[in-house]
Parts: structure tokens; C-alpha cells; sequence
């Protein structure tokens, strides 16, 4: 039997996974108290382990046992999670994400691997092995006594399409009574419809149990890993302190009115024990037990919290897919555009109405599904900003600064080569706020500024193009200090007369650094010219604000890569052109009236606005058919530029399947590929940004 594909998914979803316990311990550095980070950690790490343990990968499930059993003792309260033991925990995560690769491969472990693991695994031996810490909610009253009662008490919800995703409870509670004895099981009815509306393939119905076993809670918690999606689980162990049954009680009253009644009926509690609970401070449950850490609650996403009442799950469910077949889709898809197309034209061509009208349904028809095929390839940018959250934590430590990352427009879809490919560019530049922006905390406090330095991630669709803005609240730019380092190095002759934008794009020169001294962040010279390079590469550009003592802004403009477009078709001599639909504003005439208003060859004045013209004809060499009539104007855009384009004839709506130019014309800085129309004749596509930049290189000339 080939186990190659399960591995590769052990191995992908081991990384994703690793991402979530990494994101849960940052914030559970800010959240100690928070029931949902911790038992998200503790998911991941026996997720990990226990399918490692499938495949045999005894170095992974060894190692993230141990880490299994201090996240555990965190989860009873033995231990408390400070910013010691939480840098522990990320040096773990990191060193189970260096495992996978050898250990799955089957290669020996490398030495520095293998002392790096020996010296991680003692020190997580001297927290498992400590005392048992103390705890302010376990002391002073009489909370602090455990219950008279020899068995677990589960409390389980499902979600209503549990049947019909192909799992049964009743598979479940075999499983248990394998491993002990289900003493007792109420259920509940409270969310059962009517019978006359009941559906007998969803299930409605609750569970409170008492169940006896000698095995460990790890052993329970697993018995619903293939339930942790469609329902929570409520656990508590025997001889508990009551003040945590006091909170299994408060979250079960907001779910039902008969809480206390459930737990006598399992025998969980005794009466004098509720009565103890109930009359703590003559207050009631709900109002007067907070909810600390105490019960635990398991939840199969990390950080979601527990449905309410009548709460009905997604069906969402997702599967992988080979890159290479999703390629090849959007391939069928563009030639399926181009094919429709050429249907349309012909049905025109003929007509023949019913024709017509049958072709214009299969275009509708094939546009749909262009829109779902490319959004395929389209993935959130969120994932990648949040991977900057280490960064954060561990660079602001490193340099003893406090600095807290915000992020910002997360949902903007991008392609997926496209988040690949940006994410070291993003790590440079945010990395180099934290160094040369942030100010270190004395430093911001005798500024007036908060001691929590800021850096800002941005993500935002504008013009046809994707806008990423990385900021921080820090020192700003130092114009003169900048100019001066360039001067001195060459790269700037001493009389340049440069604007402040001209002067802060300096920065990515290569070898260009204001550095006073060497750190290992910064400070020879290497990584914003290898920013600007990565953008280039990706036809895109680079903007840099900033206001001294308030800080700077990088934001990076990168085109759209979708492999289909909508596009715009213009006609310039026998030539066909594509404009992207994204970036064209308006269109216009251009008579002979507009003409003689032109302020100056080159340029138009368009309702009180000085609008930089470019004849394609004279860019391309081409044989213009124009004659005494008057002429067009594509206006275009791309960020705060605009420009206008003179062409012969405008012909309206393309939809535009991009084919690449090839490695001859890669270079072309005006044209970004090519496409075939319905009648087989082929059209360039025209590089807007490219072409707004030749224009004001021209008029800077």
C-alpha cells in the first residue's frame, strides 16, 4: 500500500497546524487566562503527535508527548502560562517544524537537531516535573474541596447534520464503555423540534454522562477527535473542586433551565453538594460564578468559542487538490473563453437570432465559471501577515524594545504565486521597521510618545492593482541624513536637486544604509534592495511616506496575475489592444477641437485637469488608418496616476485569457502579454503601469 500522499498530508497539515499553536501562544501571552488558546495548543500538539504515531515518526511523537504533558498541566491550573514558559513552548513548535522534514524523509537526525531537542526536552522535564503551583480560585472557601464522585462528567452537543456527514453518537458512547463504564446518561430533548417537523437524519439531542475509566484524560479527549468539528465537549474530572462543577453548571444554565437537575440525575453531584454551589454568597450560579479557566472546553477550530443555543454549524468542509490540476482547469477554462468566443462571433456573422442569443447564454455560462475557476487560485493574504506575528514577538525582544502588530485588511484575495513570492519582501520591511523605526521604549516615553511601539499591516484592492502597506508609529525618515550617505557613497552627485520622494527611495539602492553600527538585523546594506528587486520581478512598484518622529510607510503596488481578465479591446491601425477593465476610467473623443485645446503637446486639459497623453500609434510604430474624423481617448489609471491613451477606434468588452509573451519579450515594459480573440487574430495586452511610467519618464526627460 503507497502511503506517499497520506504523508504529504501528515506533513502539510502538521505545518498549518504548528501555525495555529504558534498564533495561540502569542496571544495567549496577552491572555493567560483564556480556556480556548490553551486547549488550541494542547489540540495541536496531540493532533501532531497521535497521527505521527500512525505513521511510525517516533522522534515527532516522542518529543510532542512531553510537550503534551506541560501544555496539560497548564490546562489543570498546576501551572501558570508566564512569558518564560510560553518562549519555551514557541522554541518547541519550532523544533517540531524542523523534525518533520528528516524524520518523514527518513534520514538520520543531524547533531545540532538532536542537542537542540535534548536540550529542549529538559527543560520542559524541569516544568512537568515542578509542584504543583497554587492558585488563587483553589483557596479560601470551601470551593476548594473536591466532589464525592469517582467518575468523569462529559457534556456533549452535536451539531444537527452530524448523522449525515456519517457519524453516530451512539458509535461514540461504544467506544467509551470499551475503555470503562458509562455510569449514567441523560439526554437532552430541549432542542428537539416538533415530531410532525422532526428530520430523521440530523440529530437534535444533548448529552450529560457519568462515565468511569482508569484511563487519562488525554485517552477521553481522543475518543472524539473525529467529533471535534460537529460538536463541543464539556469535561471535568472526578473529585474536581466544586468550584469548577460551580462553572460547568453557569455554562450549562445559559443552555437549558434544568442544570442542577442534570447533575443529580448522572449522580455527578450529591443534593448537599449543589445546595453548597447554589447558596455560595446567596447568589445565583449564572450571575455569581465567573468563567476562569477551570472546566475545560474543547473546540475543534482554535480560539472558537462554544456554539449558543440552537446554533447551527457550517457545512463547510475542504479538501486539497494537486496545483498542477488546478492549472490545468483554468487552462481548459481560458481556451473554453476563447472557444465561446469564437462561437459568438460566428453566430453573429450568420445571422441567425436563435443562434445569437443561444451562443450569448453559453458566453453568461462560461463567465461564471471563468469567476469560480480563477477564485480557486486566490487565497486570503490574513495567513501571511499573521506568520509576522512571531516575528513581532521574537525581534522585540531580541532588541528590548515593546512593539505590538496591527494588521489590517487580512480578507484581501490575492494569487496564490503572488503570496508566495511576497512574503520574504514583507519580512524584510517589516523586520527594518522594528530596527531602524521603532525607538526604544525610554526613548518614545521621553517623546510623549505610548512605550508600545506600532508597526501596521495593510492589504487593500485599488485601481486593477494590490496595495501592501507595512508602517510603524517610529523615528520617520531622515531626509538629510539619507542624502548625505548617498552623496558620500556616489550613488548621488552633490548638486542633485531630488524631492523627498526621489530622496527616500535611496534607501533601496544596493550597498545604501544609515546604519551607525552593525547588528544582526541590519546594518550592512543587504535586504531593501533585494525588497525592491522581489517587486520589480513581480511588475510592481514601491512608494515610501514619512513624516520624521512619526514614522514611515512602505506600500507596495503590484498588478493582478489573474490568468483571465476583463478586458477592454481598442483598434490602433490593424492592431488589436487589450486595456484592462480594472484600470480604465473613462473613454473620450478626441476631435479636432480637443486638439487645438491642448495646452502643450502631450498634454490635454480634461475638465480642468492636466491629463498626460501618448499616441499608440507613434509608441509602436504603427501605421495609423485614422483620418479627418475625429479620433479616441482611453483615460487609465494605476494608483494616483492617470493618463490617456489616443487610439482609432474603440471596440467595447473582451473577456481576455492572458497568454505569457514569452522569454524574447519578457522586457517589453509597455506590453504584458497577449491573447486570441474570437476571430483568431491575436491582440497584445497593454501594461498600464508600464506605460504611465514611460509617459512621465518622457516628460521628465
Amino acid at each position: 500500500m503507497n502511503l506517499d500522499a497520506a504523508v504529504e498530508t501528515y506533513r502539510v497539515e502538521s505545518l498549518e497546524l504548528l501555525d495555529v499553536m504558534e498564533q495561540s501562544l502569542i496571544a495567549l501571552e496577552h491572555d493567560t487566562a483564556n480556556p480556548e488558546l490553551i486547549n488550541a495548543i494542547f489540540r495541536t500538539a496531540h493532533t501532531i503527535k497521535g497521527t505521527g504515531g500512525v505513521f511510525g515518526f517516533d522522534p515527532i511523537v516522542g518529543f510532542t508527548h512531553q510537550v503534551e504533558s506541560l501544555l496539560d498541566r497548564i490546562r489543570q491550573d498546576q501551572l501558570s502560562a508566564d512569558s518564560g514558559l510560553i518562549g519555551l513552548l514557541l522554541d518547541c513548535a519550532d523544533h517540531i517544524r524542523n523534525l518533520l522534514e528528516p524524520v518523514i524523509a527518513g534520514h538520520p537526525l543531524s547533531g545540532a537537531l538532536t542537542g537542540t531537542g535534548q536540550t529542549l526536552q529538559a527543560a520542559l522535564a524541569r516544568y512537568i516535573e515542578a509542584p504543583i503551583a497554587a492558585t488563587a480560585t483553589r483557596s479560601g472557601d470551601d470551593h476548594a474541596a473536591g466532589a464525592d464522585t469517582p467518575a468523569w462528567h462529559l457534556s456533549l452537543r452535536f451539531d444537527p447534520a452530524i448523522l449525515q456527514r456519517g457519524l453516530d453518537p451512539v458509535s461514540l458512547f461504544n467506544y467509551l464503555n470499551g475503555m470503562g463504564t458509562i455510569v449514567r446518561l441523560v439526554p437532552l430533548l430541549d432542542q428537539a423540534p416538533p415530531l410532525a417537523a422532526l428530520d430523521p437524519e440530523r440529530c437534535f439531542l444533548g448529552f450529560e454522562l457519568s462515565y468511569r475509566t482508569d484511563a487519562p484524560r488525554e485517552a477521553i479527549e481522543s475518543a472524539f477527535e473525529f467529533f471535534r468539528e460537529d460538536g463541543t465537549l464539556q469535561l471535568v474530572a472526578p473529585g474536581s473542586p466544586l468550584s469548577d462543577y460551580a462553572r460547568l453548571l453557569q455554562t450549562l444554565a445559559e443552555s437549558t433551565g434544568q442544570a442542577g437537575e442534570l447533575l443529580l440525575r448522572t449522580g455527578t453531584l450529591t443534593p448537599a453538594e449543589l445546595e453548597r454551589i447554589l447558596t455560595r454568597e446567596d447568589t445565583p450560579v449564572a450571575a455569581a460564578i465567573p468563567p476562569p479557566p477551570a472546566v475545560t472546553q474543547t473546540r475543534a477550530a482554535a480560539g472558537q468559542a462554544a456554539p449558543s443555543p440552537g446554533h447551527k454549524a457550517a457545512d463547510r468542509h475542504f479538501i486539497r487538490i494537486d496545483s498542477d490540476r488546478l492549472q490545468l482547469l483554468i487552462n481548459l477554462v481560458g481556451e473554453l473563453v476563447i472557444a465561446g468566443a469564437n462561437t459568438h462571433l460566428l453566430a453573429r456573422q450568420a445571422r441567425a437570432a436563435p443562434v445569437v442569443e443561444s451562443a450569448a447564454n453559453l458566453i453568461r455560462l462560461i463567465e461564471e465559471v471563468r469567476n469560480i475557476a480563477l477564485g480557486l487560485q486566490m487565497v486570503q493574504i490574513g495567513s501571511t501577515f499573521q506568520r509576522f506575528q512571531r516575528v513581532v514577538h521574537d525581534v522585540s525582544r531580541e532588541l528590548g524594545k515593546e512593539i505590538e502588530l496591527h494588521i489590517s485588511g487580512g480578507d484581501t484575495e490575492l494569487d496564490k504565486s503572488v503570496v508566495e513570492q511576497i512574503g520574504d519582501p514583507l519580512m524584510h520591511l517589516v523586520r527594518n521597521a522594528m530596527d531602524h523605526g521603532i525607538e526604544p521604549v525610554a526613548e518614545r516615553l521621553a517623546l510623549g510618545k505610548s512605550r508600545h511601539g506600532t508597526v501596521s499591516l495593510n492589504a487593500c484592492h485599488d485601481s486593477g492593482s494590490i496595495v501592501l502597506e507595512v508602517s510603524d508609529d517610529g523615528y520617520g525618515l531622515n531626509r538629510d541624513k539619507i542624502l548625505a550617505r548617498a552623496v558620500e557613497k556616489g550613488i548621488r552627485p552633490a548638486e542633485a536637486v531630488l524631492s523627498n520622494a526621489d530622496i527616500y527611495a535611496l534607501i533601496f539602492e544596493p550597498g545604501f544604509s544609515t546604519a551607525d553600527q552593525i547588528s544582526s538585523l541590519s546594518g550592512r546594506g543587504v535586504g531593501l534592495d533585494v525588497v525592491k528587486r522581489n517587486v520589480e520581478a513581480l511588475r510592481g512598484e514601491i512608494q515610501v511616506e514619512s513624516e520624521p518622529g512619526h514614522g514611515t510607510l512602505i506600500r507596495i503596488r503590484l498588478p493582478l496575475t489573474l490568468a483571465i481578465i476583463d478586458g477592454f479591446l481598442v483598434r490602433v491601425g490593424n492592431e488589436r489592444y487589450v486595456i484592462p477593465m480594472d484600470m480604465l476610467v473613462e473613454c473620450l473623443e478626441y476631435d479636432g477641437q480637443t486638439r487645438q485645446q491642448s495646452t502643450r503637446q502631450g498634454y490635454l486639459d480634461v475638465r480642468g485637469e492636466v491629463l498626460p497623453v501618448i499616441r499608440l500609434a507613434d509608441l509602436f510604430s504603427v501605421r495609423s488608418t485614422r483620418t479627418e474624423r475625429r479620433e479616441n481617448i482611453a483615460v487609465v489609471r494605476y494608483g494616483h496616476q492617470r493618463a490617456g491613451l489616443i487610439v482609432d477606434e474603440l471596440l467595447g468588452e473582451f473577456q481576455t485569457v492572458i497568454k505569457p509573451l514569452g522569454a524574447l519579450f519578457s522586457r517589453l515594459a509597455t506590453l504584458s502579454g497577449s491573447t486570441i480573440l474570437g476571430s483568431g487574430e491575436v491582440a497584445l495586452i497593454l501594461d498600464i503601469p508600464g506605460l504611465i511610467h514611460h509617459v512621465m519618464t518622457r516628460e521628465l526627460s
